[in-house]
């Protein structure tokens, strides 16, 4: 295929996801179609159907540019950073600054479901969650990694490089989760600065 029709395929998948990612923001999974879909993107249902086979598809690919966003931006932030803690720092600030403002649109997708369709779709948000854990081990790991090859930190075992990621980032999900029931992340930063410092006492010893 020449490089003008592939450049055109893609910039098409992209207002198709766009179309989606807004319609299901509004109106929830549920009450989006892929006519609606379609009609926002000006095209007929059959067109939708030569890049994607049903709506759940559509979803599934919204949700991945969704996470491919949130960890380009982490990303990009923990590569500014200098040091280890620096690096853990920025990697939790911008993800809880990212779930806050993502937060709207994941409530959002549940809007008139019913509770056998919630509980559908409680499987779809955990393959999500999954997802966003594996690119989080990719992203941490590095950061370790570089810092016992400068001398910064020391050089720490797989399995126990492995348990430090999880701790971190599990007490940081905990702490996002306590923030948001009360509506109230004044004490959020103060939180990561010591869940930062945990983890550097947990590494060095």
């Amino acid at each position: 295929m020449p490089a003008n029709n592939v450049q055109k395929e893609d910039i098409i998948q992209q207002q198709i996801l766009q179309a989606a990612q807004q319609l299901f923001q509004k109106h929830g999974y549920q009450k989006v179609t892929m006519d609606d879909v379609a009609k926002a993107v000006g095209k007929g249902r059959s067109s939708l159907y030569y890049y994607y086979k049903n709506k759940d598809e559509v979803f599934d690919a919204v949700m991945d540019a969704e996470i491919s966003d949130i960890i380009a931006e982490i990303t990009r932030m923990v590569e500014q950073a200098t040091t280890t803690e620096e690096k853990l720092r920025a990697f939790a600030l911008t993800k809880a600054k990212l779930s806050r403002k993502r937060k709207t649109f994941f409530d959002a997708l549940e809007s008139g479901m019913s509770s056998d369709e919630i509980s559908q779709y409680a499987h779809k948000k955990l393959n999500i969650k999954k997802k966003i854990r594996k690119e989080e081990i990719v992203l941490l790991t590095p950061v370790f990694v570089q810092g016992a090859k400068k001398g910064a930190t020391p050089t720490l075992d797989p399995k126990e490089r492995e348990s430090i990621i999880f701790v971190f980032t599990s007490s940081l999900r905990g702490l996002q989760r306590e923030f948001m029931l009360d509506n109230n992340y004044t004490r959020m930063e103060p939180a990561i600065d010591m869940l930062v410092r945990m983890t550097m006492l947990a590494i060095e010893q």
